[in-house]
């Protein structure tokens, strides 16, 4: 059977995020996937609820040297924050390695040319990464290809609106954990996207803001990042 899957979703648990995992499940059913990563800064997920015909996958997005990286099928704690001890630590939970959105905010692509042989693949899509840098999935398309490595794509949504805006659809025997996980692995996916408004990023970036008590200068530099987007929407469109 085919599923759809959307492979990077934050939660409430995210500073920047909104959404309940009850509200993950049915906005990602709505849109018509079968499963989905949830995927919090620095945190993982202790207790996944179950819905019919709909699968979690446990997850983490750790910050590292060489930015984000995604950590699927993991349910303990990665604690280093380098990353090639970040991805051991996610091998021996059984996990698997992808990096994330790599040239969203940087288009050196030699830079991650030391590391590549560390991980397990690529986020090639992922609907947020075009905000500054309008190749940034074909870079990581291109930087799979030119390693070998397997292709992953999430909508990285905060918001409920994203889910779903990036698709990776594979081939399982059944939708259970351990079948998905042997078809990520394998390598034998379909992806398939479209580009966030940025003004999402803006909305969720209010969020952080009023969890953390954000000064009023950190209001304002929010004020003129929001506007920034906004027009950026205006000159390419994410709907």
């Amino acid at each position: 059977m085919n599923v759809k899957l959307d492979l990077h979703i934050h939660s409430a648990r995210s500073a920047d995020g909104c959404m309940s995992m009850d509200e993950i499940a049915r906005r990602c059913i709505a849109q018509g996937l079968h499963g989905a990563a949830v995927c919090d800064h620095d945190t993982v997920v202790d207790a996944l609820p179950k819905a019919e015909n709909f699968l979690f996958i446990p997850g983490i997005e750790i910050s590292t040297e060489y930015g984000h990286l995604l950590g699927l099928f993991v349910t303990v704690p990665i604690v280093s924050r380098d990353l090639g001890g970040a991805v051991e630590e996610i091998h021996a939970a059984g996990g698997i390695a992808v990096l994330a959105h790599p040239f969203a905010r940087n288009t050196d692509e030699t830079r991650l040319t030391p590391i590549a042989h560390l991980l397990d693949g690529v986020e090639v899509f992922n609907s947020r990464a075009e905000r500054k840098n309008s190749r940034a999935n074909a870079q990581a398309e291109s930087f799979a290809r030119a390693h070998a490595l397997r292709r992953f794509a999430g909508s990285d949504a905060h918001l409920p609106a994203e889910i779903g805006r990036a698709v990776l659809t594979v081939d399982v025997e059944e939708l259970s954990l351990d079948a998905v996980k042997a078809a990520l692995l394998a390598g034998k996916a379909e992806i398939s996207g479209k580009r966030s408004p940025a003004r999402y990023t803006a909305k969720s970036q209010l969020i952080k803001h009023k969890r953390q008590g954000a000064s009023l200068l950190v209001y304002a530099k929010w004020a003129l990042f929001a506007l920034k987007c906004h027009l950026q929407d205006l000159f390419c469109k994410g709907e």
